[in-house]
């Protein structure tokens, strides 16, 4: 995306079903798991670059053993980082210790890192938050093997506060108010109260103390854990843990917001945010790698076998569409073929914008995501043209010279790399208030690749904030004297904030808004921004379920295309010879090119949960009060 917009996390479960002796001698080493979470992360770096987090669990190991780790970083590097440190460790002591070598009992012993449940997580930092305090997993401790808890997640929750006030109802006195403090608390909660009943229970069959443990682990019903835990739970999430024992879970929301894979075998169950990682890491077809179902579980017993439960009753799947437009990796089967529909699909606008004249226009992409849209859009153009053609040579029937052959076949796309990304520069680029310093060089041109006087038309993923294409895309495409430039988003428009772990959180902040609030004043409609704003305010104390989105009313007077001209007009850089026009996707489209992940809230206002009506309404108010702060 030209605009930086950051997307939260990236979670990978692995469970080894085998001892560690079996991946030795099968595979010549008993880090097995360990190299796989590697690849596992970095396949899924994409989903986060400020923070990276591994932990591991060593099964049926002896009291006064290790058998937690965990490592952790926000280094400019992290995943390399923490595998650094944990190779270091590795080799430090094999080094000291050569007898462990061959010795897989030794290495699980003694070496940590090494066991058979492992976690590992990768994160933006969000709203100037990137300590390594921030960093998952987070771990909740006890002496009690079970009530040990690991946790990491893909999520936001829209009511972080009421999830707050009832631990503190429960007695508890959390230490933060973040969502991954107070959801992991929930669950320990209830984890902590099943192992106490369990407990009484156990003693009442004369069992003793130490006897009692184990039988425990073998009782536990995590899915119950989880249906107690996550009875309040509004936001969007795939959130996995791991219990000290040995038990794992992953739990995706009730609507699908947040995505969860799984693949399992006899060697290995693993979890992760994105099917292609668990595809090419474990070398698996496409068929093999499942969908979580939403509301539901995997649930990883100690004993390694594992089941799918259904925590919450599913609604209506709402998975994210900017998973597939930009943020899951687009070598995804599925993902692919709709990225390419997405550049499609938006052709017919922008041959309107041409005046179907593409002879003289010349197509290309803001790289990098944006590159598989670009296909289908240039395919389209293609198939256009083959129709043209073919009317063309129909027409001049038997008559038709060699000469009028070879020049309307002649005519095809005019297909150049316009815009060249300078990747050294994007690390710097991560806060707001030094991005416009720099913003401006993080684009080159290809000098040559326009004729004076062409249309240029240049397709992105999304159009945000607007910020980039002003202070540097368009004024450096303009240096190559086109006489139109057209700016393509394979997205619709941004109009709301999101509130389930996307980094989009203040209206202000989106071009589109910007947009309807400058056709408002021009309109002289003012006073529908200040009746909103009233309706807001009335609805601060209402439950969340009786919250009505109202700002949806900000924009029912206008147009999408009134709102995209208007863009343009903002977008235009004093100075600039060439006319500016901005195309976006439309929402019918959007979810022609991708049926399954109909969650569109930030481009419709539609949220799936009740929690985002409230965040929506409290960004308004924010935004009218001028509170430059967030609404969750």
């Amino acid at each position: 995306m030209s605009d930086a917009i950051k997307h939260e996390c990236g979670i990978s479960v692995i469970r080894l079903l085998k001892p560690l002796e079996y991946y030795k001698e099968k595979y010549g080493t008993a880090f097995y798991g360990v190299n796989k979470m590697y690849l596992m992360m970095e396949k899924q770096h994409n989903r986060g670059q400020d923070g990276a987090g591994f932990a591991s669990i060593k099964l049926d190991v002896k009291a006064g053993e290790r058998y937690m780790s965990r490592v952790r970083s926000c280094q400019q590097q992290p995943i390399q980082d923490i595998f650094a440190q944990i190779n270091d460790r590795i080799n430090n002591e094999l080094k000291e210790h050569p007898e462990y070598e061959d010795d897989v009992a030794l290495q699980k012993k003694y070496i940590p890192y090494i066991g058979e449940l492992l976690l590992g997580h990768v994160r933006y930092g969000t709203f100037g938050k990137n300590s390594i305090e921030s960093v998952h997993p987070f771990i909740r401790q006890n002496n009690w093997m079970h009530r040990n808890l690991i946790v990491a997640g893909n999520f936001n929750m829209t009511n972080v506060h009421e999830l707050f006030d009832n631990l503190i109802q429960l007695g508890q006195h959390p230490k933060e108010m973040a969502d991954t403090v107070t959801v992991m608390e929930k669950i320990g909660h209830f984890l902590d109260d099943a192992v106490a009943k369990l407990y009484k229970q156990i003693k009442k069959e004369g069992y003793t103390k130490q006897q009692a443990s184990p039988i425990i682990a073998e009782r536990l019903k995590v899915y119950k854990i989880l249906r107690r835990a996550a009875k309040n739970f509004d936001g969007g999430y795939a959130m996995a843990g791991l219990l000290g024992h040995g038990d794992a879970f992953v739990l995706r929301d009730p609507s699908g917001i947040r995505p969860a894979y799984y693949y399992k075998d006899d060697e290995v169950v693993v979890v992760a945010s994105e099917r292609p990682a668990i595809q090419t890491v474990f070398n698996v077809p496409y068929e093999e790698v499942k969908e979580l179902d939403p509301g539901a579980a995997i649930i990883i017993k100690k004993n390694g076998t594992s089941s799918i439960k259904q925590i919450l009753e599913p609604k209506e799947r709402k998975a994210c569409s900017f998973e597939r437009i930009y943020f899951s990796r687009g070598s995804d089967k599925e993902i692919y073929q709709e990225r390419k529909a997405l550049g499609k699909l938006v052709f017919p606008q922008i041959l309107e914008a041409i005046d179907e004249d593409i002879k003289n226009t010349v197509f290309s992409y803001i790289p990098n995501t944006a590159e598989t849209s670009f296909y289908g859009m240039v395919k389209e153009a293609q198939n256009y043209l083959n129709k043209k053609k073919e009317e063309q040579i129909l027409e001049l029937g038997p008559k038709i010279t060699g000469e009028q052959l070879h020049e309307i076949l002649e005519v095809r796309p005019r297909i150049e790399k316009v815009a060249i990304k300078d990747a050294k520069l994007r690390t710097f680029i991560t806060q707001d208030s030094s991005r416009d310093d720099l913003v401006a060089h993080v684009y080159d041109i290809s000098y040559g690749s326009v004729n004076k006087g062409d249309n240029l038309v240049i397709i992105d993923d999304s159009i945000v904030r607007g910020t980039t294409l002003k202070k540097s895309i368009l004024r450096i495409l303009d240096r190559l004297s086109p006489k139109k430039i057209v700016v393509v988003s394979s997205a619709p428009q941004i109009r709301y904030p999101d509130c389930y772990g996307i980094d989009m959180a203040k209206l202000e902040d989106f071009i589109a808004f910007k947009a309807a609030l400058a056709l408002h004043e021009d309109h002289n409609s003012m006073h529908i921004v200040e009746e909103i704003y009233k309706k807001c305010l009335t609805q601060v104390q209402s439950k969340d379920k009786d919250v009505v989105n109202y700002v949806k009313d900000f924009y029912a007077p206008f147009s999408a295309k009134q709102i995209s001209k208007k863009i343009g007009e903002l977008l235009s850089p004093d100075g600039i010879n060439a006319e500016v026009t901005i195309i976006y996707q439309t929402i019918s489209s959007l979810h022609k090119a991708c049926p399954k992940n109909l969650g569109d809230w930030y481009f419709t206002g539609n949220y799936p949960t009740p929690g985002g009506n409230r965040v929506v309404n409290r960004a308004f108010i924010n935004f009218y009060e001028g509170n430059n702060e967030r609404a969750y």
